[in-house]
């Protein structure tokens, strides 16, 4: 049998890196055979890609499948995929191996892992350090924890969707260093909108800002990816701000916990959280930049007043 078609792949949570994940599987040669997700036209199109079934429950994909792969939005939506009470990917998991890419607390990681094994099954969380080009390419960063056995066993599927795979330990570790990620990288993002919106203000040039920047201490991947979209405004979605606010907290809930204050973090969590209450947070995190250019802010209170 060959290595990549001895796995039957299911999927639930077919968003947009969800998706990009299984089509380049599909195009690896991999078996997606069947997807899930609540916005049902998400799960057809992306099966008619694939050449999958539509799953009519959650329960429908643990038995179609040897491993499914979840990228789902947030801890609420882990506790209802993985239900010990209603439909759920744990009906008839034994021997089944899980996969979870959502960015949610550590805690949720590891009863999850709980969850899995009373089931007969094993997780494992890969937690991705990327967006969603890298998903399609297949050039994901990934942090893994959980079942190392079950690890090793699913190498060839993790390969294929990424260019680095990073073993971290236990349930909840990898969790842990993506929080850290993710909030370094959330504070950049402020840090930058801000530095952007005073040379704004000051008259300067924002080209040749940018172009300083790069080549100083100043530089950053984020200036990288979102530098030129907070000049020109578009702040078409790669990584949203929602998820960028829910993100911050957990860092911040970690912070609470090992008792360190971290008043960076909680400031652009704050903001974050502001960019939802103004309606913005569907829009990119670099539309933190909204918030910061004068000449934007009064606009953007007035929309959120309609």
């Amino acid at each position: 049998m060959n290595e990549k078609t001895q796995y039957r792949i299911g999927f639930v949570g077919v968003g947009r890196m969800g998706a990009g994940m299984a089509l380049r599987l599909h195009e690896a040669g991999f078996s997606v055979v069947m997807v899930y997700d609540k916005n049902s036209e998400s799960a057809r199109k992306l099966a008619s890609l694939v050449g999958a079934s539509v799953a009519p429950s959650l329960g429908a994909v643990t038995s179609a499948s040897d491993v499914v792969i979840t990228v789902v939005g947030n801890d609420e939506d882990m506790d209802e995929i993985y239900s010990e009470k209603e439909d759920s990917l744990l009906k008839g998991a034994a021997g089944r191996i899980f996969i979870n890419c959502a960015t949610v607390s550590p805690e949720t990681h590891i009863e999850i892992d709980r969850r899995c094994r009373l089931s007969g099954a094993r997780s494992v969380e890969a937690s991705m350090a990327s967006s969603v080009t890298q998903a399609r390419e297949g050039t994901l960063y990934l942090m893994v924890a959980g079942d190392r056995g079950s690890f090793d066993r699913i190498r060839p599927v993790l390969g294929a969707i990424s260019t680095s795979l990073r073993w971290i330990g236990p349930a909840g570790e990898a969790a842990k260093v993506k929080a850290l990620v993710n909030m370094v990288m959330n504070i950049n993002t402020a840090g930058l909108s801000e530095g952007l919106a005073l040379a704004e203000a000051l008259g300067l040039d924002l080209t040749m800002i940018r172009e300083i920047f790069s080549q100083t201490g100043a530089n950053s991947r984020v200036l990288e990816t979102d530098g030129a979209d907070m000049q020109t405004r578009d702040h078409a979605v790669f990584f949203s701000a929602a998820h960028a606010a829910k993100d911050s907290r957990i860092a911040l809930g970690l912070s609470a916990q090992a008792g360190l204050s971290l008043p960076l973090a909680e400031a652009t969590a704050s903001q974050y959280d502001r960019m939802v209450e103004l309606g913005l947070g569907a829009i990119d995190k670099s539309g933190i930049s909204e918030l910061t250019f004068s000449s934007r802010l009064k606009e953007v209170m007035a929309a959120s007043k309609k």
